[in-house]
């Protein structure tokens, strides 16, 4: 599971509080590994239980006061850890594929208009990524941090640059079906 990996990246970025992690994950690591707030808020339990973060002091009395959380050494550690070893990828599941595949033996009702649908999904998401591109890696922006989470955006944008031809296509074929 890779959650608690996804939790300690965002926490060295900045020390947060469960709900501060839950608004920048569904900013950031989101895009590309999402989580429920449920999922983070136990996570963190668990991550503090092991040793790897913990609560920061706070001045004011602990009741309805919301915990900040740090990365302790052992958590950065475990981190470099994990980074460092190898991983083979993991097989592609998505419903709308497995659902052509579907369809192919029972009709085509309803997917044309759920391609249409996938298809302005992928471009709006597109556009956001695009912003985000615009906006946070200006030029000249280019020490080694920002050129690896740059990658990581790049990827976003190339992946919906791919749905949307491989989705333009697939309407094509429809017109010829």
């Amino acid at each position: 599971m890779s959650l608690p990996y996804a939790i300690l990246t965002a926490l060295l970025e900045k020390p947060s509080s469960g709900l501060e992690l839950t608004r920048r994950f569904d900013k950031s690591i989101g895009y590309f590994w999402s989580a429920t707030h449920q999922q983070i808020y136990r996570e963190l339990g668990k991550l503090e239980a092991e040793g790897f973060i913990r609560t920061l002091p706070s001045q004011q009395p602990a009741r309805g006061q919301k915990k900040s959380y740090e990365v302790l050494p052992a958590g950065r550690a475990e981190l470099a850890r994990w980074t460092g070893t190898s991983q083979d990828p993991r097989p592609h599941r998505d419903t709308l594929l497995l659902r052509m595949r579907a369809a192919a033996v029972v009709g085509t009702e309803g997917i044309e208009a759920d391609l249409r649908r996938h298809l302005d999904l992928h471009q709006r998401q597109l556009a956001e990524y695009e912003e985000i591109d615009k906006r946070d890696f200006p030029p000249g922006k280019d020490s080694s941090q920002d050129r690896l989470r740059h990658l990581v955006l790049r990827a976003g944008i190339d992946l919906e640059t791919f749905w949307i031809q491989w989705l333009t296509h697939a309407l094509e074929e429809f017109e010829t079906v």
